[in-house]
This record gives C-alpha cells, structure tokens and sequence, in this order.
C-alpha cells in the first residue's frame, strides 16, 4: 500500500510541474531551448590533464532532440550531432573521449521499437508538441565510434589552431596556443529532427513556420573542469538561452547573426558585468575569467577562406579579431579604482588598446593576461565592441553580448565557480543600460 501511495504522490507532483518561472531578457537557470558550453578545454597529450564534462537533461515528460555543435574559439564549427532524451532524460559526455578516442554514448531511439534509451515510467513516448518520438528514425549519434581517424585528426588540428587537410584544405580556424590543449565551445539547440545542418544553414531557423529548430524550452545542464593529476574540478551550470516565439528583427537575439533577423526567437546574453576576483590568501591558485563573445559576423563573411577551407593560417587571425571592449575598471576592496595596464584613462581613447578577452572563447587569467596591483577585488567589464564597419554593416551598432565565468582555485586542492553579475542585457535594446563610468580615471 505504502508503494502504491508513493507512486500517485509522485505522479501528482509532476502533475503539478508547470513551467519554471523565468524572464525573457534575463538568463536564468531555468529550462531552455539553447544551452551554451561558453567555453571548454581538453589536454590532448596528458590523461591526466585538463578535460571537460557536460551533461545535457530533460526538464519535461515528453522527449527531446538536440542538436550539437563544437565551435573552435574563432567561431567556426568544426563539428555535429544529434542526442535523443527520453523524458527526464540524462546525456553524459567525456569531450576527451569525443575529440581523442571519438566515442559518443549512443542514444538512439527507432521508430522499430531499439530503444537504446529506456523510456520511464513517467515519460511519454512522443511529444505533443515537436512531435519528437520513435518516429525519428535515425542513429544518434550514428554508431561507435563518432569519429574514424582522419575525421579526428581534423577535429583535433582544429581545435588546436593546426592546419587540416581533412577538410579544410590546409586552411586553420582557431588560434594557436602553442600547445595541444583543445579550445572551443559547444552550443545545444533543441530541434523536430535529425539533421547535419548548422545554425547559419537554410530551415535550420524560420520564423513562420517550425524549421529545424524549434522554441521548447525543456533543456537545461551543467559542465566540469576536471584536473585529474591535481585531484580537484570546477563547475558550472550551462548558459540557459530561453526561446520566445515573440522576440525577432527588432531584438538582439542569441543567433542573430546566423538567422534571419532573429528568426532564432532566442533571447540574448549581457554586454556589461561585475565579477570578483582573489589573487591571495587561501586561493592562491589565482582566479581565471571564462569568457564568451559574440563577434557578430562568421568568419567567412571577412576572412579569404570560405567555408570549406577554414581561413589561410599564414593570414593570421582573421578580423575583427582580436576583440575589443568600451572599458574595463579595477576595484580593490577600499573602492579605489584603477585603469589596467595598456591604458591611461578610462575608456581607452583611440590608439590605446587592452584586449584581455580577444577571441570568441577563452581562459582569461587575472594578474597575467589581465594585470591587476591589488590582490583583491571586483572588476567592471563592459565588453561592447564595434567591429568595423568596413567588415560588414553590423546590426544594433557597437552592442556585443558576451558571457563571464569566473573560476578561483587553490593550487589544485579546491576550487570555485561562479558566473559574474549581468548588469544590462542586449535583448531589448531600449531596456538595456550601455554605462560608461562617468569620469575618466587618471593614473
């Protein structure tokens, strides 16, 4: 009786289950139709170096289809694939295993009845809404392994700023590091189908009628850094992009650059933001900024490569790389102000350049790439960045969305992450709040 009680008290509770409350404008943790791995890092020659995690989940009873993109840290994807949730579905990923070995955890679900991916005793079998069920007939993501050999290779040249003859013809489309750390990030876009299109690709958005793409918000998740040999990790959850049927050519959209216009329906990020920072005390590992951006034009709009062929590696990396920003201010803990090195006020006028977040996705490390007197403090970052109007004609002018992790370690005994503090977002343009500090700040 006891067991049969649990089950209808379990049941009323998802019964009950509406949708999380949330804002359109504001990124929340809520579930959503785009999630965002800002930024990830895999050591390609030590097992015991750095790799990163993620898992993608479902927040409904109906299942779901996700299509997955890598991006190297210029932007230009080198990688996709499809998973399939069940509902209340968990998608694990090892990205070492992806990018070295090329192994993916198998989800498949046919319309013959090979249900890789049990469905649960709560769970519906398709979706009333996208129509996602046994119906969509195809593997996913294909059969182990992902990758075969040649396609790794491209995958990890890549990734790496090397060359690929796989693919792109010698032709490079990341920046090269100087080691054989893999850069990048990932986005999830919840979709009705399989599919190998890219965001930029016709019907992978439209706005009328569903594309490939649709508005469901049910997807949410979370990622790690893991330092095996150091014996600690650090977390977040995953960026959470809400799609809203409403938002479109007037609104600043996640993918505004790919759709038409914001066909996307996806709600932007932040341009301005407030983070802490410790370079002392008990972390004395320092902090590191993880940071997104939105250069807001592809690569091959600008560079003298096309899309097969990545840009030339000699040619350097491309415009409007590297990125800049309107102005950066460094608060100790007595609220004394400070201009970083490479600058004499604040904003930088023309001719002075600090570009301590230059590429679409990086590590950025207080005290190195960005110099700082105190040990502690809080940083003022409004990263909005007018790409020059001879690359291409921009929409909504200098406004850039971007997003900030911050991560404080102890020399690998532990850590903490933490995303900083959105001060405006770029969503609606006439609520947002572009603030340049008042006064100039001399030296």
């Amino acid at each position: 009786m006891k067991k049969i009680i649990s089950c209808f008290a379990v049941a009323s509770l998802l019964a009950l289950g509406g949708s999380a409350f949330a804002e359109i404008g504001t990124v929340d943790d809520v579930p959503a139709a785009t999630l965002l791995l800002p930024y990830f890092e895999v050591d390609l020659d030590n097992p015991g170096g750095v790799t990163t995690l993620f898992s993608i989940n479902n927040a409904s009873a109906a299942p779901a289809l996700v299509h997955v993109v890598l991006w190297t840290d210029l932007s230009i994807h080198i990688l996709d694939f499809n998973i399939y949730l069940t509902g209340y579905d968990v998608f694990t990923q090892n990205l070492r295993d992806l990018l070295i070995a090329g192994t993916s955890p198998l989800t498949e679900h046919t319309a013959d009845g090979d249900a890789i991916s049990p469905v649960g005793f709560f769970s519906l079998i398709t979706n009333p809404v996208t129509g996602v069920g046994p119906g969509v007939d195809c593997p996913l993501p294909y059969n182990e392994p992902l990758l075969t050999g040649l396609y790794v290779d491209h995958v990890q040249a890549s990734l790496t700023g090397q060359p690929s003859e796989v693919l792109f013809d010698g032709g490079c489309s990341g920046v090269d590091h100087g080691d054989r750390i893999a850069r990048g990030y990932i986005t999830f876009d919840s979709v009705n189908d399989c599919s190998l299109l890219f965001p930029e690709d016709t019907g992978y958005f439209t706005d009328v009628n569903p594309g490939l793409a649709n508005d469901s918000n049910q997807l949410w998740g979370d990622y790690f850094y893991v330092y095996a040999d150091e014996n600690f990790a650090q977390g977040e959850t995953l960026v959470h992009i809400e799609a809203d049927p409403t938002l479109g050519v007037d609104d600043y959209t996640f993918y505004y650059r790919y759709s038409e216009e914001g066909e996307d329906h996806r709600e932007g990020l932040g341009s301005t933001f407030a983070v802490r920072y410790l370079e002392g005390g008990v972390f004395d590992g320092g902090t590191s900024l993880l940071v997104w951006r939105d250069a807001k034009v592809e690569v091959d709009e600008y560079s003298d490569g096309s899309e097969d062929d990545g840009f030339p590696c000699f040619f350097g990396t491309p415009d409007p790389f590297p990125l800049g920003n309107h102005q950066i201010v460094i608060f100790d803990e007595d609220e004394n102000p400070e201009v970083p090195e490479g600058c004499d006020i604040s904003p930088c006028p023309p001719g002075q350049f600090l570009t301590p977040f230059p590429w679409e996705a990086q590590r950025t490390v207080i005290g190195e790439d960005l110099p700082v007197s105190n040990p502690f403090g809080w940083l003022y970052l409004n990263l909005n960045f007018g790409v020059p109007d001879s690359v291409v004609d921009l929409a909504f002018g200098e406004t850039m969305q971007n997003w900030v992790t911050a991560t404080m370690d102890a020399n690998g005994r532990f850590s903490v992450g933490f995303d900083a503090i959105q001060l405006d977002n770029v969503t609606f343009l006439e609520d947002r709040t572009d603030v340049i500090l008042a006064e100039p700040i001399e030296e």
